[in-house]
Order: structure tokens, then sequence, then C-alpha cells
């Protein structure tokens, strides 16, 4: 229930605000919240902390940034204070709280947190008020650049991903970010679709883009322009290099090893579909895992350990999620699968956690979303409206974005897989094979 209906007194107070839960995405899926126990508050099942972005002077761009990073997390409730004064007197004149802050006012809202950003010489300090146990929890000062800079919206991110941190005790991923491919070019955005940049040049045809571990750098598939196979290009330099393996034939489906080092992908001849393995660090030697025998094994992802590989394999008829030792051996289906119930798996990606890879599978002739847990081997159905493929994990382990046309064209969604909330990334034009980084660092490079 919107605890903002029962409190009539607060509203008698905060005359000049108009509050309001955050309306969620329509959520068509999966409706299971299963939120346990965070750090500080008292929760009940299917109930999320109340959290409120304090006005103030100044910084109007950050907390707006924050204030969507922190409601993309769905972690919280977020409280929106629209046409709320911007003057340092707003909300204060009570003697609870730090610095004069009045939290009786947020907390009659529904607020069990609240986020002040204050301006300071060279950038800004964050704040999270803990408003049930009326204290200031945590508080930190941040370097920004000017908001002109590129590297600007990424280190404001990750304030957003601290402030998250505070209140649950787990950072968040809003300091990543996205690669995907729309009409033949590979393009990054920040995790919340926003400063969409081109990365390879137009009139060549890339896919299935792959990001190096510490955000560098990118690995796809090229073809075209008399050139063709995996490249890895930096994003610091622009410098290019050419995966090393086997000569001729197609080579697709790049994937980085957890410490960056190696390289898997597939490559196709005449016998069928191999994965190779290529040691990208010594730009030498690439290792055939699979052998075809006529069959096509591709799509591989590597376990976070980096000890197991998922990949796809038609070894047995229609493509499926199999797994194997990172060498080769000990190779075996590794999602279960029911032939005339469901058909072709394809995509895999291991979860940040090792715990479940995600996929997609054909559901009467539309590909669905599905998640399998690598211990006990259960699959799990994500979605069932429209089309929806080509899965990615974000960092933080709950969210995947792939790309559906359920709006009627295929654009990127993410879905959250504790609640089922769907949200929509928006780009210019029809989008394919997305690719989520790890969380980045400031030295993460700007578009």
């Amino acid at each position: 229930m919107n605890r903002l209906l029962a409190c009539g007194t607060a509203l008698a107070v905060l005359a000049p605000f108009t509050a309001s839960r955050s309306t969620r995405a329509a959520a068509q899926d999966t409706t299971r919240v299963n939120e346990g126990v965070r750090v500080g508050v008292e929760y009940q099942p299917g109930v999320r902390p109340g959290l409120v972005v304090l006005p103030g002077p100044g910084l109007d761009s950050a907390r707006a940034i924050v204030r969507r990073d922190l409601d993309y997390s769905d972690r919280f409730e977020i409280i929106m204070l629209a046409d709320a004064p911007t003057g340092s007197a707003a909300g204060r004149g009570g003697t609870e709280g730090g610095g004069g802050l009045n939290y009786g006012i947020y907390k009659a809202l529904g607020a069990d947190f609240g986020v002040e950003l204050v301006e300071a010489a060279g950038g800004l300090t964050a704040r999270l008020h803990d408003l049930n146990a009326g204290q200031m929890r945590n508080q930190q000062p941040f370097s920004l650049p000017p908001t002109t800079d590129p590297a600007y919206r990424l280190a404001v991110h990750l304030v957003a991903d601290e402030v998250a941190r505070w209140a649950t005790g787990t950072a968040g991923s809003a300091a990543s970010r996205l690669l995907f491919v729309s009409g033949g070019r590979i393009y990054r955005m920040d995790s919340d679709g926003e400063a969409i940049a081109p990365l390879t040049p137009a009139g060549q045809t890339a896919l299935s883009p792959a990001w190096s571990p510490d955000g560098q750098s990118f690995a796809f598939t090229q073809l075209g322009a008399g050139r063709g196979g995996v490249i890895v290009q930096s994003l610091v330099s622009g410098a290019t290099l050419q995966v090393p393996g086997p000569a001729g034939g197609l080579k697709i489906t790049p994937a980085f090893s957890p410490d960056g080092r190696l390289l898997a992908y597939a490559q196709s001849d005449e016998s069928g579909t191999d994965i190779y393995l290529a040691n990208i660090a010594d730009r030498c030697c690439a290792q055939r895992l699979t052998v075809g025998r006529y069959a096509d094994n591709l799509s591989s992802t590597f376990s976070p350990d980096g000890r197991r590989v998922a990949f796809v394999s038609t070894r047995a008829g229609p493509p499926q999620i199999y797994a194997m030792a990172a060498d080769g051996t000990d190779q075996e289906l590794l999602a279960p699968f029911d032939y005339g119930a469901t058909g072709s798996s394809n995509a895999p990606e291991w979860s940040p956690d090792g715990a479940n890879v995600v996929f997609h599978r054909d559901v009467s002739g539309s590909p669905q979303l599905f998640l399998v847990s690598v211990a006990g081997r259960r699959v799990r159905q994500l979605t069932s409206s429209g089309r929806n493929e080509d899965p990615t994990w974000a960092p933080d382990g709950r969210h995947i974005t792939f790309v559906s046309d359920r709006s009627g064209s295929r654009q990127l969604w993410v879905i959250d897989v504790e609640t089922g909330r769907v949200r929509q990334l928006r780009t210019p034009g029809a989008a394919r094979l997305p690719a989520w980084s790890r969380r980045l660092g400031r030295t993460a490079v700007a578009p």
C-alpha cells in the first residue's frame, strides 16, 4: 500500500511538495519478490524501503542521475518530491536529524532513507540519512569533473553505487555500460540508457561484442572491408588486435576469460563449428576445445572462476546448452530440455555469482528467457510476452538486459529477476546482441 495515503498531516506540512511513489514499469512476467534482509531496516517480504533524494541548491543533474540509478536498482521505493523548493531550507527547520534536517517530514511520506547531495570543492558530498534511526549513517566526499566532461556521468553513477552499498550492503551496478549492435555497428551506452556512442565505423559489419574484464577493450566479429575474424579493440587508443587462430573459416561469438588473458571464440568450416581458446595476452596459440563432427559448437561463456565454459551445441539435434571444463574436457548437457514442449536454446551467459546461466529458448516458436541453476539443473522461465532473446547479466547479478520486440521493434529491455520489473532502454534503431560490462571505476574510458 502506498504509505503516502495515510499521511494527511505530512501533506499539510509539505504544502509545496507533490509526493508520489515512482511508477513501476509494467511487469507482465515473473512477479515473485525475494528481498531478504537489508542493513538497518526491518523488512517484510515484498516490501522495499522507501528512499527520497532530498532537495537542495545546485547539483540538479547529479540528483537526477542518482535518483534514477537508485530507482533502477530495484532495491528501493523511490519517493518523488515534485516542484520541491531547491533552497537549503527545504525539509529543514525541525530539531531531528543531522544539520537541522527534519526527518519526521520524510518519514511521514514513507521514506526510510534520505539521500543528500551537497556541493563541495571539486565535487560533492553524499550523505545517507537513516530516517527510522534518526541519524546520518554515512557521508563521503566525491570528486566530479565538469558537467561537460564525458566522464561526468560515470563519476555520478559511482556515487549512486556507493549510496546503494551504504543502504543495503551491496554496491549498485549503475557504473557499468552496455554494448549493442545496431545497423551493423557496435554502440556503447550507460547503464541507464543514456550517452549512446558508436565504437565501430560505418560501412563495416560488426557482430557479437564482448567486454574485456577491465572494461578497457572489447572483442567482436568483423566482416567486410576485406577483413574478417575476431578483433579486440582498445577503448583507450582505438588500436586493434586480430585474434590468433586457424586460417580460413568464419570466427564468431568471442568471450573473454575472467582474467582477460584468454579469448574463446567459434570457428566454422565444412566439418562444422568448433570452439577455440586463444592466448591474447601473449598474442599466440589457439587451442581447440570441441570436435564438431558436422555439429556446431559456439556461443561460449566462462564461469566467474574461469574453470567451466557453457556453450551451445547441436550434437544431439537442435541447439542446446552444454558445459565443459575450460580445457575442453568433461563435456555435458547443462540445461535439461523436453522435446515437443520447447525447442532450440541459444545465447548462454554465466551469472556473476556463478549460480545460474541465462539463455533463450524457443517456446511455441518464440524465444523466451530462461535460467538454469548450475547446481540443481533446475530451469526457470523468465519471460512470456513477445520475442525475447540474447540475454546479458548486469554486474549485480539480479538484472538482465535482453532484446525484445514487445514494443513493436527490436529494442533493449531490462528485467529484474527478483521482482519481475521490466523497463526499456531506448535505442535509435533496432538493437541486437547486447553485452553488459562489469562494474567500472574512474579509470574507465569515456566516450
